[in-house]
């Protein structure tokens, strides 16, 4: 099993980065998916959730408005488009996979910096 997190990165503020999380080893479309992040010194914070079949999702407040999750089934990956992004915003992200069993990504580092 594997959850590879991609497009982290160093952006401005105002900017917008597209997170990738591409998933292997499980039937990917029956799990609910995840996206968290973690500052440093700060607890880790659930950021965005999709289902299985990517009708319902939900957006923390911290990020809503600007922070869109999705996922295409057929390619086994969710995905977190994030818009107007904030220095508040840095963290590593991680996402993980809810199911008959749990899975965590090793997560990718979003620093949002001028």
């Amino acid at each position: 099993v594997q959850l590879v997190e991609s497009g982290g990165g160093l952006v401005q503020p105002g900017g917008s980065l597209r997170l990738s999380c591409a998933a292997s080893g499980f039937t990917f479309n029956s799990y609910t998916m995840s996206w968290y992040r973690q500052a440093p010194g700060k607890e880790r914070e659930l950021v965005a959730t999709i289902r299985s079949t990517g009708g319902i999702t939900n957006i923390a407040d911290s990020v809503k408005g600007r922070f869109t999750i999705s996922r295409d089934n057929a390619k086994n990956t969710v995905y977190l488009q994030m818009n107007s992004l904030k220095p508040e915003d840095t963290a590593q992200y991680y996402c993980a996979a809810w199911g008959l069993r749990n899975y965590w990504g090793r997560g990718t580092q979003v620093t949002v910096s001028s």
